[in-house]
């Protein structure tokens, strides 16, 4: 295994850092590192990332802006967000635009290395305080959305699962069921909920307020 991390950062010498630890880490390669989003879909088609570490605050276009234009054009790209601050909002629009994780800027080496496999292997890693936020957020949430889901269910738990963060592997461990039967019902949910990503389908699990 190899994943490749694309670094979008405007700080330069905090992008430096995590393009040394990425790249001196086995098993993780920094492919590219960039001030700003301004050339954002170049860079992304040239360096093809598996995962972007996408600061949230960046001159000219945003880090929630260039995670959007990252996930309509390349759905398949896992995007964790950083920042300093928690702030809500920009938590809120980052996941809505496609992100799959956040954590603040403060994260350990090993704690983000961890969360760079997590996102790759289908988790949605986050800071737990920043988590708590997002979950209380949605759940308190009115009107409930209609969201005629029709989901069965073992498909309501897998979904619970993924809206606690949890890999693909995770969900196969904690229902003792094997990881292509876990991705057979990730299918079916996304069909049913007409969603293309697993950021997709929390957003709308916690809206519609299905788990």
């Amino acid at each position: 295994m190899n994943i490749r991390v694309a670094i979008f950062e405007d700080n330069n010498l905090l992008r430096e850092s995590l393009f040394q630890l990425i790249n001196g880490t086995d098993g993780f390669s920094a492919i590219g590192a960039f001030h700003d989003c301004r050339d954002i879909l170049f860079n992304i088609k040239r360096v093809e990332p598996d995962v972007v570490l996408m600061d949230i605050q960046m001159p000219g276009i945003t880090g929630i802006e260039g995670a959007k234009i990252i996930h309509d054009n390349f759905p398949e790209i896992k995007i964790i967000m950083q920042t300093v601050v928690e702030d809500e909002e920009r938590i809120f629009a980052s996941i809505c635009n496609g992100a799959s994780g956040y954590l603040l800027k403060n994260t350990s080496p090993v704690r983000l290395l961890e969360a760079i496999k997590d996102v790759y292997e289908g988790g949605a890693p986050m800071t737990p305080s920043i988590a708590q936020k997002v979950l209380l957020k949605f759940r308190h949430q009115s009107p409930q959305i209609n969201t005629d889901d029709n989901l069965t269910h073992r498909e309501k738990e897998i979904l619970e699962c993924l809206v606690q963060g949890m890999s693909y592997k995770m969900v196969a461990s904690s229902l003792a069921i094997s990881i292509d039967t876990v991705r057979h019902h990730v299918r079916n949910i996304y069909e049913k909920l007409h969603v293309n990503s697993k950021s997709e389908a929390v957003v709308k699990a916690l809206k519609g307020k299905i788990v």
